[in-house]
């Protein structure tokens, strides 16, 4: 009887009935348990052996049999010794994936009754794996992740070393492998062997080690530079890590990629690639972006070509990714750029608007505002900015108590506007009964006026509270949810009590001072404007503001 024959009976004759074990000889296992155990215990090519140790973990895995795996891989006995270490890490990731399998499915009384069983086992078949492989040997920094991802689960005091020790041992496997060029034939292999760095990053990104995800993410970018890999591959590794949303290391990637296109193509051509860059991290709705590193490509673009590189869609896009990102001050400047370059742009209406709403409510600054909203008073028919500038303007006299005017522009909107059942002609309305009954503005409003345009709250300068919306270009009737987060200091162990002063454009919404968040739909297309004053048991403390933009 040969070797392998040996170790496949052993475990059954011991249970003193064969017919114990006739699940191994099932069609389900009989096959390939004796076919991939061969290949396992005589395969002289470890990386064929370990193919095969992987396809019988699958076999038993998709069954959920982990125990009786690991009797198996405990009573193999391969002829190539290079292959034991593996034996050892299957054996603990059996051991961790049965954790795994008896929290989903609440299997409490095996994990009470074997689980200190089952934690040996981890950390013994790890450490004989550790010992027995090199820092260059892929299998070390499979085993260091496993023990960190066991140590993190159960939150145990033993979780900081286990991360240390991956990371070293990750950083040693890199400078093991040499991270040096290589051509050819061998490629292929520089990026087969860097590939479990990026898993290690990975893995460390999903339990939110960002830090540390980067640093290895960008050893695994530097490793595919120096495997040699062209321009065009390089550009497509990214586009996919992006595609997988995995946006680290698309970002390293194409860090490099541009780098290298920047020595070689045309400004032309190279303005181009870095448009699509900058527009695949752009603010949407849908889908991975990245706004802070969409500028950083935007200011690449202007460093190479200057502001005459940027077309009309790219300014726009420019400048609402910066609005998006609530760097208003730069969107405004953008903004103007459209205005100045593109005065019948299709987005004219909208960048005017907003070039007004930042000056009035961000800059402090109703007169340049005002210049802006007068830009758009006069357009003909419905048009929603139209309509929205002259609200704007009334809401300003209105402020400054020249209720005359207020009057007049109030009612060229509800002249203007076709339809009567707009978020903008009711809030007219709403104005129009204020001044006409001779009562205050309504007290939210006023508030958020007051602490956006008088010189005493010019330190409210919105650091301490932030709003969000879930999406920003909704449709029309579209619920919307909108949430704030503050950031104030610390008052010992007290909760600070809060009241939310909402106002401005809040759709069909009407909340209530003790609502951090809201949800809402808008009857008619336009920009919206999002206003909030925070209040605490010391007074007025901070303001802020949001723009959505119904499609």
């Amino acid at each position: 009887m040969n070797r392998f024959r040996i170790w496949l009976i052993w475990p059954l004759a011991i249970a003193g009935n064969l017919a114990i074990g006739n699940w191994l000889f099932s069609s389900a296992y009989a096959k390939d348990t004796e076919e991939l155990g061969k290949c396992i215990c005589e395969n002289k090519v470890k990386a064929e052996a370990d193919n095969c140790l992987d396809k019988l973990k699958q076999s038993y895995w998709q069954d959920n049999k982990y125990s009786e795996f690991v009797d198996l891989l405990r009573n193999l006995h391969p002829e190539n010794k290079s292959i034991v270490p593996s034996l050892s890490y299957y054996i603990a990731l059996s051991r961790y994936q049965q954790f795994k399998y008896l929290e989903e499915t609440k299997g409490w009384d095996e994990y009470f009754a074997k689980g200190n069983d089952y934690r040996n086992d981890i950390v013994k078949e790890t450490g004989k794996s550790l010992e027995a492989t090199a820092l260059d040997d892929p299998l070390r920094i499979y085993s260091r992740l496993l023990i960190y991802q066991f140590h993190k689960d159960q939150q145990d005091t033993f979780t900081e070393g286990a991360l240390s020790d991956l990371m070293s041992s990750t950083l040693e496997y890199a400078k093991a492998i040499g991270q040096k060029a290589m051509v050819g034939p061998q490629i292929a292999q520089a990026n087969k062997d860097t590939e479990p760095i990026k898993e290690v990053a990975d893995k460390l990104l999903s339990y939110d080690e960002k830090a540390k995800a980067k640093e290895l993410y960008k050893i695994y970018a530097k490793g595919l530079v120096n495997s040699d890999i062209k321009d065009g591959a390089l550009k497509d590794k990214a586009a996919g890590f992006y595609k997988d949303g995995n946006l680290e290391l698309a970002q390293d990637i194409y860090d490099v990629y541009i780098e290298r296109i920047s020595k070689v193509l045309p400004k032309d051509k190279l303005i181009s690639e870095l448009a699509g860059i900058a527009s695949a991290f752009s603010y949407q709705d849908s889908g991975f972006k990245d706004m802070f590193y969409a500028e950083k490509i935007f200011q690449k673009i202007e460093e190479i070509g200057g502001l005459e590189a940027f077309n009309e869609e790219l300014i726009y896009l420019r400048g609402f990714n910066l609005e998006k990102n609530k760097e208003y001050r730069q969107a405004k400047d953008i903004y103007l750029l459209l205005i100045q370059k593109y005065p019948e742009s299709k987005h004219i209406d909208e960048v005017t608007y907003k070039t007004g709403l930042i000056f009035t409510y961000i800059l402090r600054d109703a007169k340049a505002g005002r210049e802006y909203f007068d830009k758009l008073a006069d357009k003909e028919g419905d048009n929603p900015y139209a309509l929205s500038s002259l609200y704007q303007m009334g809401l300003l006299k209105q402020w400054e108590a020249d209720f005359a005017t207020a009057k007049g522009y109030y009612n060229k909107l509800i002249e203007k506007s076709e339809r009567k059942v707009t978020d903008t002609f009711q809030m007219a309305q709403d104005r129009l009964k204020e001044i006409a009954e001779g009562t205050s503005m309504e007290h939210n409003l006023k508030t958020f006026m007051d602490t956006s345009l008088k010189e005493e709250f010019v330190n409210l300068d919105m650091s301490k509270v932030d709003l969000k919306s879930n999406i920003y270009q909704p449709k029309v009737d579209q619920a919307v949810d909108i949430s704030s987060s503050t950031n104030l200091s610390s008052s010992g162990c007290f909760n600070v009590e809060l009241q939310y002063l909402w106002s401005c454009d809040l759709g069909d919404a009407k909340p209530g001072v003790n609502q951090p968040e809201f949800k809402t739909t808008y009857k008619n297309q336009g920009t919206k404007i999002i206003g909030l004053v925070l209040i605490s048991p010391s007074g007025i403390t901070e303001r802020s503001l949001d723009l959505i933009d119904a499609r």
